[in-house]
């Protein structure tokens, strides 16, 4: 089995520094989505990750905890696993200090010693049951459910998605890449998402894929060949220090796995939930992880009544099923 790697990104917003030199960088007239405060609620549950990780992954080689230099007062810098990783350390400091994701995200494969096959993490993405490395790389390749999908750009985020289309489709031809792979595309892991794939099909170009909010595999040398043949597009998102309309992100990379075929059919959403937290999912979500229901859960952030109350029926839940220190902790 190769070595597989998970990568995070974490950012303190209550840091009075970051807090400066973000209203300092702050665009005044250009429109950005990056001031919303729920984007940068702190739940305080970022040792359950790593718990979560050491007692459900163990086989994971080398964790990259990305930040900007910022350190949780808990963290133990000198674990075995872990490689703690500044922005500085890989993203040229000419397109720094970023509040994007997208700069962040868009360059890991720079980072030292990252391996071949790696997952990415978002910091709400826990791991609450045993995953075995074949969750996310079979054969060598990142495991993912493909699914078409239609999109309607309403906001940044899906602005973004475009975008990241526009370069697909000037790489690759839909109905070639779907008869090579067709039995990808139309595997039984699919699910009921293979009707909108098939619903899809007649369109000439990719007019979107299924997205899921869990964590997702990757080659490094996806990012290699992207970047090889659109570092203007990725140098142009990488100099935006906050969201855009006219950035790509991420998934640019996932999307070029799949049509490429570079992927195995998994149906992630067999051992992966992802909730939205409010006052009607919160129940649902604790006893999601306190009875370990799923192997991986989500939690994004959205609106409750009392926030102090919701993190800590969460944080309840985790400290029920990981109550042992990592040894990620000081």
């Amino acid at each position: 089995m190769e070595k597989i790697d998970f990568v995070i990104t974490w950012v303190d917003c209550n840091d009075p520094i970051w807090q400066k030199a973000f209203r300092a960088y702050l665009p005044q007239r250009q429109y950005t989505d990056d001031v919303s405060y729920i984007r940068y609620r702190n739940w305080d549950n970022l040792r359950y990750w790593f718990r979560g990780v050491e007692k459900f992954a163990p086989w994971v080689n080398k964790i990259h905890f990305i930040t900007c230099g910022q350190i949780p007062d808990w963290l133990n810098l000198k674990a075995p696993k872990l490689h703690f990783v500044k922005h500085s350390d890989y993203i040229p400091n000419e397109y720094l200090p970023t509040f994007s994701s997208r700069p962040i995200m868009l360059n890991i494969h720079r980072i030292e010693g990252l391996s071949d096959h790696f997952v990415c993490f978002d910091d709400d993405f826990f791991l609450i049951d045993k995953v075995e490395p074949e969750r996310f790389f079979r054969k060598g390749l990142p495991c993912d459910k493909a699914a078409f999908d239609a999109l309607s750009p309403s906001s940044t985020f899906m602005h973004n998605i475009v975008n990241d289309l526009c370069v697909i489709n000037a790489s690759f031809k839909k109905h070639e890449m779907i008869r090579r792979h067709f039995w990808k595309w139309f595997s039984p892991q699919a699910g009921n998402k293979v009707l909108r794939t098939l619903f899809l099909l007649p369109w000439p170009h990719f007019t979107g894929f299924y997205n899921h909010h869990l964590p997702h595999g990757y080659l490094k040398s996806t990012f290699e060949e992207v970047w090889e043949k659109y570092e203007d597009i990725l140098l142009r998102t990488t100099a935006s220090r906050f969201r855009s309309i006219a950035d790509v992100q991420l998934w640019l990379f996932r999307y070029w796995q799949l049509a490429k075929g570079d992927f195995v059919p998994l149906n992630v959403n067999r051992d992966g939930a992802y909730f939205s937290i409010s006052d009607d999912s919160l129940s649902k979500i604790v006893k999601t992880i306190e009875y370990q229901k799923k192997r991986i859960v989500c939690l994004n952030d959205g609106e409750v009544s009392s926030f102090e109350a919701a993190k800590e029926r969460i944080n309840a839940a985790f400290q029920k099923i990981l109550p042992e220190k990592s040894s990620f902790e000081k």
